[in-house]
């Protein structure tokens, strides 16, 4: 069993601190895990331990991991057509799309529109899903659909249940790792919003010069990912909708929970080999546009690799080539390292302005935690 390097957790809340006491940051929280246990957990800034935080993308893995039992269970096949589960989306050229392309970020339709006042309803989200038009052809390049995609995933995933996603991943994932008061999605008006920490907008955006000499680019791809967009989640609807590509709120301990469950399985929610294939399997490895480097997306998550790209993953620079997470918007850090046993998790409530701050910020949190314990497989 590895130890604990003190230094190195010393260090690591030293850089956490950073933000807070230059008065860039609000504030954050940061959790380490080990052996399904918490071992670490900090707040910084304006806060309190029960602080609960909007995770933004670092949502994906658990709407997926809903998925994943359905798979086990035999009632899903990502091989299938999404029109096999959604009859409705097989217009303007969309019956051709797999359920894998979707989980894997290949399925052609990065950009489609969801919002309100359609979002409410599940009727008014699969007729906007019919409206939707393919941006290029399934299966042919990668492009991260920021939300589209979980929409649709969220769905196939009602249907198979005839049921609601996130009272599923509450009744089988959640609740049974005993974090469902920690971890939600969808997290309903009244009481259980007030401990959720409100965004602010900090910092200013990078300037051409400098994304030109961090990047090769003068002015960066547009998405809906805006700082905007994120901080509507600050409205109690929008924290009670869900929105299974970016609305999961959590505190630290939650999610560094539920990547512990990914390492260990203690309440066997996922059969072995199922968790072996998401947590190993690299299903896509096209090429990142900005930045030219294969993605590394297995079913629904981030693979670290070998090739020296990590820290471009999210993932910082020390971890081991078999890490696996997904991180979020506004700086959120969650990941697992089968090869120490540790997960980390970073989250703040400032959605940072400047990029390059972010995540120059994002790869040193990684690197130092990545380092807190020696190798568990030495």
């Amino acid at each position: 069993m590895g130890t604990l390097d003190q230094a190195k957790i010393d260090q690591l809340r030293e850089r956490a601190q950073r933000e807070i006491d230059q008065g860039t940051l609000p504030s954050c929280q940061l959790a380490l895990a080990i052996d399904g246990e918490i071992v670490l957990h900090e707040v910084y800034g304006d806060a309190t331990l029960d602080t609960r935080y909007v995770v933004f993308s670092a949502t994906k893995p658990v709407v997926a991991s809903a998925a994943w039992i359905l798979v086990q269970e035999g009632r899903l096949d990502v091989g299938n057509k999404v029109v096999d589960y959604i009859p409705e989306f097989a217009t303007n050229g969309k019956d051709e799309v797999t359920v894998e392309q979707v989980m894997t970020f290949t399925s052609g339709f990065p950009h489609a529109p969801m919002g309100p006042p359609q979002w409410w309803t599940r009727q008014g989200r699969v007729e906007r899903m019919a409206q939707w038009r393919l941006n290029w052809e399934p299966g042919t390049r990668y492009e991260y659909h920021a939300t589209s995609a979980h929409w649709v995933l969220a769905e196939i995933v009602d249907r198979i249940i005839d049921g609601d996603y996130r009272d599923f991943i509450a009744e089988r994932i959640t609740g049974p790792l005993g974090i469902g008061d920690r971890l939600q999605v969808g997290v309903p008006k009244g009481p259980q919003q007030d401990n959720i920490a409100t965004l602010h907008k900090v910092g200013t955006p990078a300037d051409p010069e400098e994304l030109q000499k961090a990047l090769g680019i003068s002015q960066l791809p547009i998405t809906e990912v805006t700082d905007d967009n994120l901080m509507k989640h600050n409205h109690p609807d929008f924290r009670a909708l869900g929105v299974p590509g970016g609305g999961g709120v959590s505190d630290a301990t939650g999610l560094a929970l539920f990547y512990q469950a990914l390492l260990h399985n203690q309440a066997g929610i996922w059969k072995p080999d199922l968790l072996h294939d998401v947590t190993t399997n690299v299903r896509n490895t096209l090429t990142e546009r900005l930045g030219n480097y294969p993605i590394n997306y297995t079913l629904g998550l981030r693979k670290a690799g070998d090739d020296g790209y990590s820290h471009m993953r999210g993932f910082g620079r020390t971890v081991s080539p078999q890490a696996f997470g997904h991180n979020g918007a506004a700086g959120q850090l969650a990941w697992a390292d089968p090869a120490t046993g540790l997960s980390f998790v970073y989250l703040t409530n400032g959605i940072e302005a400047n990029t390059l701050t972010q995540a120059r910020r994002g790869v040193a949190l990684g690197s130092i935690a990545a380092q807190t314990r020696e190798s568990a497989q030495a």
